[in-house]
């Protein structure tokens, strides 16, 4: 069965970037990222993967779905994970230049996803609004939480949402003070 993970990295006070969509804060040396590199080489966007020259085959995810702030980072790609299936989440974009695919509803489009046969996951990769609005159909939650506090800018969850209850999965301490925490839905009954 498909699954859409919430892959992405947060400060310990809970924000994915600042509030200008920059991350440049974030960590990007050490051993997490090594891990990353080896366990979730489907992450990585095109740029990155060229540079390390990784041409690995993607080990849990088909498909990438992200926010239009995501998608239009400042000095982003336009085709950001050609590895993947991509889709941008806006009602301000009607198409893209590339092979990313704009869609209004995602939450439809989600769930359209998750009914294809096949077990590779969807990877929701950012955007605090659409986590917020994807939050029903996400199954599972891999945090990597880095030793940073922010202060303020795009929440890991912005907007109002029905509360919803994660079980922790694994955590992975690293000596850079990165954390991978998952979590898996929990069944509420």
């Amino acid at each position: 069965m498909r699954t859409l993970t919430y892959f992405v990295a947060t400060s310990l006070d809970g924000f994915i970037a600042d509030p200008k969509g920059g991350y440049g804060d974030f960590l990007f040396e050490g051993d997490h990222l090594t891990a990353q590199v080896e366990e979730y080489p489907d992450t990585l966007p095109a740029q990155a993967r060229e540079a390390m020259g990784i041409d690995a085959p993607n080990q849990h995810f088909d498909t990438v779905l992200m926010g239009r702030a995501t998608y239009q980072v400042p000095d982003g790609l336009p085709s950001p994970y050609p590895h993947l299936r991509q889709y941008v989440a806006s009602t301000r974009l009607n198409t893209t230049p590339d092979d990313v695919e704009v869609v209004a509803d995602p939450l439809a489009k989600v769930r359209e996803l998750k009914a294809e046969p096949g077990d590779s996951g969807i990877w929701l990769c950012g955007g605090g609004r659409l986590a917020a609005a994807l939050l029903p159909e996400i199954d599972e939650l891999m945090l990597k939480i880095h030793p940073i506090v922010l202060g303020k800018g795009i929440p890991l969850f912005a907007g109002e949402f029905p509360t919803a209850r994660f079980a922790k999965a694994s955590t992975r301490i690293f000596d850079s003070g990165v954390v991978f925490a998952s979590y898996a839905k929990a069944d509420v009954g």
